[in-house]
């Protein structure tokens, strides 16, 4: 396997694989690799033939009070579950790489960058999207990985694709839970046994949401209000949002048989988690 922080190094290893015909996959990652991570690792390995694995604590996406300088980073650890994986190369660039001097641009995917994870996070998106574009041109992917959980993230990075006309195909593989529910994330390591247990409630109620749904007892509107009432009441857990949105667009959800998705974002404690699941209502097609 090959770890490189040399932008150089990785695009010569990129060019040999595809010289080879080789379709290259991408798993773009923060480190602090986590089952979750490696789940796409594994598809990438499964559905194309020469898989980079990029590694960037990236600062922009992070706002003024938020967690970069304490989010875990052990870049040891992940280059070891990534060789033992069978990954074939490691991108872990430094800032300087990845923001030279006097760096002045910058990508945004308008409307769906402002709204939900975007009113409470400002900028955060276009941190995110500037920096995956920057690691598509540097890796030059056929395929890029990412994980459900972060659900506005991927849908954002698709209207990003095909909007700036990237060759590349977005493929989205589902959310990973410990056995008890909780979404996986490495935010998760933050959090005390009681925290955790708190935590539990966001996937709780989102299940009970998607049940109430898809059999019929509730409307989307009355199911939306009971997710909200739920998390709103859980001692220890502060809602940022619990709604019911369209899973294309994340419009207000109508009853249309249109595909929905339930997304919450809550602090417990110090630590802000998201999570969301898919919805099917009846008449799905």
């Amino acid at each position: 396997m090959l770890a490189t922080a040399s932008l150089d190094e990785l695009r010569a290893a990129v060019r040999e694989a595809r010289a080879a015909g080789k379709r290259i996959g991408c798993v773009p990652t923060m480190g602090a690799l986590h089952a979750g991570h490696l789940s796409l690792m594994r598809s990438a390995l499964n559905e194309t033939d020469y898989v980079v694995v990029t590694i960037f604590v990236n600062p922009t996406q992070f706002g003024p009070n938020e967690d970069f300088d304490r989010y875990p980073r052990q870049l040891d650890k992940d280059l070891e579950l990534c060789r033992g994986l069978g990954v074939h190369c490691v991108f872990h660039p430094d800032v300087q790489t990845m923001y030279p001097p006097d760096d002045a641009t910058i990508v945004e995917v308008q409307g769906l960058s402002t709204i939900l994870e975007g009113e409470h996070r400002p900028g955060h998106f276009r941190g995110v999207t500037t920096v995956v574009t920057k690691l598509f041109h540097a890796v030059q992917p056929d395929v890029a990985f990412f994980g459900q959980k972060d659900f506005q993230q991927q849908l954002i990075l698709r209207r990003m694709v095909r909007d700036l006309l990237m060759p590349i195909r977005i493929r989205t593989c589902p959310t990973v839970r410990d056995p008890d529910g909780l979404a996986l994330s490495s935010r998760n390591a933050y959090l005390t046994a009681d925290e955790r247990r708190t935590a539990l409630n966001i996937s709780r109620a989102l299940f009970r949401a998607r049940e109430a749904i898809e059999s019929g007892e509730l409307s989307v509107a009355e199911a939306e209000k009971r997710l909200v009432q739920v998390l709103s009441s859980v001692p220890g857990l502060k809602l940022d949002y619990a709604v019911i949105r369209n899973a294309e667009t994340l419009d207000p959800a109508e009853n249309t048989g249109d595909q929905l998705v339930g997304l919450v974002a809550a602090r417990v404690g110090t630590t802000r988690l998201i999570d969301n699941v898919l919805i099917s209502p009846p008449g799905t097609a």
